[in-house]
């Protein structure tokens, strides 16, 4: 018992950075401060860390400042590029970065990029865990998240709690780059499933019967689902504010995809929804949630899904 408390009060002193504060970085940071970890963050807005000020973190003027000043961070940045930029640019996180630290990057990008940052940062003896996220803006708000973890074992196990002050369930499913690859097929699942529903919707109000009653009958059998009852309502009732913006899950497909070439897997059903979500770009839908899958069905269709 005295080890373990121990251990929680090493844990609660441990200092936290966090990179990128957007629709899902904002919560997950909040959740770490309520966990009672001292944070320091930093983001491209200024106005977002004045915010953090007041809400009691510290604020830097740039990653290589914020890495000096902390022992770890977490990354939660848009794709490979942001997160090599935040690491590599002038006065970025690699030049505050010193043996002993760690990056735990919350990001979804290619595992491939995830391997290539975790070795550079090796030779600096930071240790690094690719960590992306599935459960979107309301499951980062009340901490449920679920988190998928690459890296050594006893990397994993050393911030394990930190992780699970922003998470329901925290997993590690290998080493470096299993992560993202995790979270590409996760990805893969949701976006295949949201057009699934889509579809049978579009069945059902071309048949004359309603979508909600549908909904309400089927949500409890075996196509019941998470992502059922998470966007068919949105779909229902024509909201499609993002919790998950098409433009990103376009991003984590293509990671999909590139990654699935370069292993030689063949993915047919993934490429099809692909070419779904570059539809609904092109029409200009790419900022809305990924729900909006249900309108290329109505477009193609000619019909109205959801309520008028």
């Amino acid at each position: 018992m005295h080890n373990k408390i121990i251990k929680i009060q090493e844990e609660k002193e441990m200092k936290v950075g966090f990179v990128g504060l957007g629709i899902m970085g904002q919560p997950m940071a909040r959740n770490v401060m309520k966990a009672g970890y001292d944070l320091t963050v930093y983001t491209l807005i200024p106005e977002t860390i004045e915010q953090f000020k007041k809400e009691g973190a510290r604020g830097a003027a740039n990653g290589k400042e914020l890495a000096e000043n902390v022992d770890v961070v977490i990354l939660m940045l848009p794709n490979s590029p942001d997160v090599d930029e935040a690491l590599f640019c002038k006065n970025g996180l690699v030049e505050g970065l010193s043996s002993g630290k760690a990056v735990i990057d919350m990001s979804s990008i290619n595992p491939v990029e995830s391997k290539r940052f975790a070795k550079v940062l090796a030779e600096k003896g930071v240790d690094f865990l690719d960590a992306p996220v599935s459960g979107g803006e309301p499951k980062a708000i009340d901490g449920t998240i679920s988190v998928m973890v690459g890296g050594k074992e006893d990397v994993y196990s050393k911030y394990y709690d930190l992780i699970k002050s922003m998470a329901g369930s925290v997993v590690r499913v290998g080493d470096v780059g299993a992560g993202n690859t995790t979270k590409l097929a996760n990805q893969i699942v949701v976006a295949l499933n949201i057009a699934a529903v889509s579809e049978a919707f579009t069945l059902a109000k071309k048949a004359g019967v309603d979508p909600n009653l549908v909904y309400q009958a089927i949500r409890g059998g075996l196509a019941g689902s998470t992502v059922m009852d998470a966007k068919g309502p949105m779909m229902l009732e024509k909201r499609f504010d993002p919790g998950f913006r098409i433009d990103l899950h376009i991003k984590d497909l293509q990671n999909a995809l590139d990654t699935a070439h370069s292993v030689e897997v063949s993915l047919p059903l993934t490429a099809g929804i692909m070419e779904i979500l570059q539809a609904l770009r092109i029409d200009g839908h790419g900022k809305e949630d990924h729900s909006a899958i249900v309108k290329y069905y109505e477009n193609i269709n000619k019909l109205i899904v959801g309520d008028n």
